[in-house]
């Protein structure tokens, strides 16, 4: 629990927490017991779902990133300019430097893309966890008789 509190108090944990629900001692709980259910209830949804929220909220973003792709672009575009510029009578080492070049742009876009989708398909998982996880503890604090919304 110390480490869910200090996640909260850092702030470093705006995905994970953003969909929490607003919880109210409906019978008049007490703070103290409204801490222990609150606990109790974390433990019992992070069990039942295989969700941590403070682990979910400090996973680090998707890595990886355009540097293969453009290597890769850069590659096929030079050897595609060195057959042009060898086919076409035109020196064929600057047609493999205009190719590299055109390649690795070409790999460098298409790599931002796809670190897009990813990191989108990866923000929609966690979300759909994190919202599994919220029902799930939701649903514990409500069954001890607090209202959940």
């Amino acid at each position: 629990m110390k480490r869910l509190s200090a996640c909260l108090l850092l702030g470093a944990c705006s995905l994970a927490f953003a969909q929490k629900p607003a919880i109210y001692p409906a019978h008049g709980q007490s703070p103290q017991l409204q801490q222990q259910d609150d606990a109790a209830c974390y433990a019992w949804a992070k069990q039942n779902t295989g969700v941590d929220p403070v682990a979910a909220s400090q996973a680090p973003p998707p890595q990886g990133g355009p540097t293969g792709a453009r290597v890769g672009g850069a590659a096929r575009g030079a050897a595609a300019g060195a057959i042009i510029g060898d086919v076409s009578g035109n020196d064929a080492g600057h047609g493999a430097a205009v190719g590299a070049t055109a390649g690795a742009l070409a790999g460098g876009v298409r790599a931002r893309r796809e670190h897009a989708a990813q990191a989108q398909a990866s923000q929609q998982a966690q979300s759909a966890a994190m919202s599994t996880y919220w029902r799930s503890y939701g649903a514990c604090m409500q069954g001890r008789g607090y209202s959940v919304q």
